[in-house]
């Protein structure tokens, strides 16, 4: 069981076959229908909320808070090994939620993306969570992005220009927590409560 559970590939290979199996035996009448489609991307937006958000919830809840805590020889582990390839999955999966999130919006209920950008009856909600996901992510490629690829040694940096670069990340990786949590709000009121 190791050798399969231990193989990320493998196990995520084994997910997908599972949601497959999911598809077809629960809804297989239904994959033939345009609604089921609409239904399923926003199923694949949110497994890439959740992706971009459970890192964003990694990074200030366990990074963040515990590197001062950890040797200065085992940092370079962490700022090496870990930091970066969590970010490459953190800002992707940020870009896949954004994409993903605009393209549902335009599949569902005959497109409400106009409206809900617009804030109009109906789609305020949404619209407000829209709005902070796209902050959100453009201060993950705009400002925590640039200043992680200096601050971890990613691009040659200064060490007073790395230090500056790490607490800038941090602030807007610490804003983007605080708007986390109404923009997920709104997400889920939508569905939920209305707009």
């Amino acid at each position: 069981m190791a050798k399969i559970l231990g193989n990320f590939h493998f196990a995520l290979l084994i997910g997908i076959l599972l949601l497959i199996a999911a598809m077809f035996g629960l809804h297989g009448a239904q994959i033939g229908d345009g609604a089921y489609w609409a239904q399923w991307l926003r199923y694949v937006h949110v497994f890439a909320g959740i992706l971009w958000i459970g890192l964003l919830y990694y990074f200030n809840f366990v990074q963040i808070p515990t590197m001062p805590k950890v040797p200065a020889e085992l940092k370079p582990g962490v700022s090496k090994y870990i930091a970066p390839a969590a970010l490459f999955w953190f800002r992707w999966a940020a870009l896949a939620t954004v994409i993903l999130g605009l393209l549902t919006a335009e599949m569902q209920q005959g497109g409400y993306l106009a409206r809900a950008f617009t804030l109009s009856d109906g789609y305020r909600t949404i619209g407000i969570g829209m709005w902070l996901g796209l902050i959100m992510a453009a201060n993950v490629w705009f400002i925590i992005w640039p200043n992680q690829k200096r601050a971890l040694g990613i691009v040659a940096s200064e060490d007073a220009v790395k230090a500056k670069s790490a607490t800038t990340a941090m602030m807007a990786s610490r804003t983007n927590l605080i708007l986390s949590i109404p923009m997920l709000y709104c997400m889920v009121a939508q569905a939920h409560i209305g707009g």
